[in-house]
């Protein structure tokens, strides 16, 4: 049995959730909570496989009982978010600290439409439950919550407790370019996966990357602003009909899709609503059709952790091409679902440590 401990101030959420997670053979929910200080001794008391956990709570918020959590008892935590910039903001707040991914609370006028998360919900809780949080060492996730509070600190107007290292500059391999666009594909965990990647890429990188992350229309703007406040390239969310420049990754707005519009001396990025009926969207499988179709074998792939096979049938159109394709490997995986169908189809020329990933995408634009 997979136990679960839910921590949320609202006493019908509380309710929902439980009784959409006890629907699952499989799943036990052995304790509900009312805030963050009742959630940590439940959580001690129970030692839960998952955590779900809400973010506006009285006594102790959400941010500060995860902090708990991942210094003290680190184990997978799924942020139930509302669909707000704030929400959302918040909860990409969480996901530095440690917090496996999230689940958007469906907010209406009158009523919480939650039932429309409940497939998604006990999914994930089965899926994150095996992981273990073997993708995280004890250490890593102290060192994600000191940087993360000093990150907070120095945005604040405080002096940070310690310095953040930006990381150093990559080095160039020999030899012409052949790639000049990278295409990323991503879901479950993937925030923190992808903030890692772009992080470590020069100002001057030589290549546009578009990135199709599984994630709602109110996260994908603050995600991108997030984003660029770390990195050395620029991260922005992406405006149908701009023109596509090295150095700059284009996030996909959630609920449409990216491809590409190539002219004569140029390529477009167009924010598109076709497929509608795309499993999807943004979908990572339109996104590296269209790169096959737009660039061809100046296409990369990069497929990082995520549920499901999203990007398998548009990555065989990319390699069809003579594109090239990258894999996150099992072992930093959050989820290891993407990937996997790349991999268990003999489409990746590599798979990677997600530490390793931006080097890997800077080497293989020379490949």
């Amino acid at each position: 049995m997979i136990k679960v401990v839910v921590i949320d101030d609202s006493a019908f959420m509380r309710k929902a959730l439980a009784a959409m997670l006890s629907k699952d053979p499989e799943i036990e929910v052995v304790g509900a909570a009312r805030d963050g200080e009742e959630g940590l001794e439940m959580i001690r008391r129970h030692q839960p496989d998952v955590v779900t956990l809400d973010i506006e709570m009285p006594r102790m918020d959400g941010l500060t009982a995860l902090r708990h959590i991942m210094m003290e008892m680190p184990r997978p935590v799924l942020m139930v978010s509302s669909l707000t910039t704030e929400g959302a903001e918040a909860t990409l707040k969480a996901m530095e600290l440690g917090a496996v991914d999230f689940i958007p609370k469906q907010l209406s006028k009158v009523s919480l439409d939650i039932v429309k998360i409940e497939d998604d919900l006990r999914a994930k809780v089965k899926l994150i439950a095996k992981r273990r949080m073997s993708h995280l060492s004890r250490s890593s996730l102290t060192a994600r919550v000191r940087a993360a509070g000093a990150a907070g600190a120095a945005q604040a107007g405080a002096a940070p407790a310690a310095p953040v290292e930006r990381p150093s500059r990559a080095t160039r391999p020999g030899g012409a370019q052949t790639r000049d666009l990278v295409a990323i594909g991503v879901s479950t965990g993937g925030p923190p996966a992808v903030q890692k990647v772009l992080s470590v890429l020069p100002k001057d990188f030589p290549a546009g990357i578009l990135i199709a992350q599984h994630m709602p229309a109110a996260f994908t703007g603050p995600f991108a602003k997030r984003l660029d406040s770390v990195c050395q390239i620029t991260v922005k969310e992406a405006e149908d009909g701009e023109r596509l420049q090295h150095g700059v990754a284009y996030v996909a707005p959630g609920g449409k899709h990216l491809r590409l519009d190539q002219k004569v001396s140029r390529i477009d990025v167009r924010v598109v609503e076709e497929p509608r009926e795309a499993l999807y969207k943004p979908s990572a499988t339109v996104l590296f059709e269209s790169v096959a179709a737009g660039v061809g074998r100046r296409g990369l792939g990069v497929v990082l952790t995520g549920m499901g096979s999203d990007g398998l049938d548009g990555m065989k159109v990319l390699k069809a091409k003579g594109g090239r394709a990258l894999a996150q490997s099992d072992s930093t995986c959050v989820v290891y679902g993407m990937p996997k169908a790349i991999v268990d189809a003999g489409l990746a020329d590599e798979i990677v440590d997600i530490d390793d990933m931006g080097e890997a995408i800077l080497q293989n634009l020379y490949k």
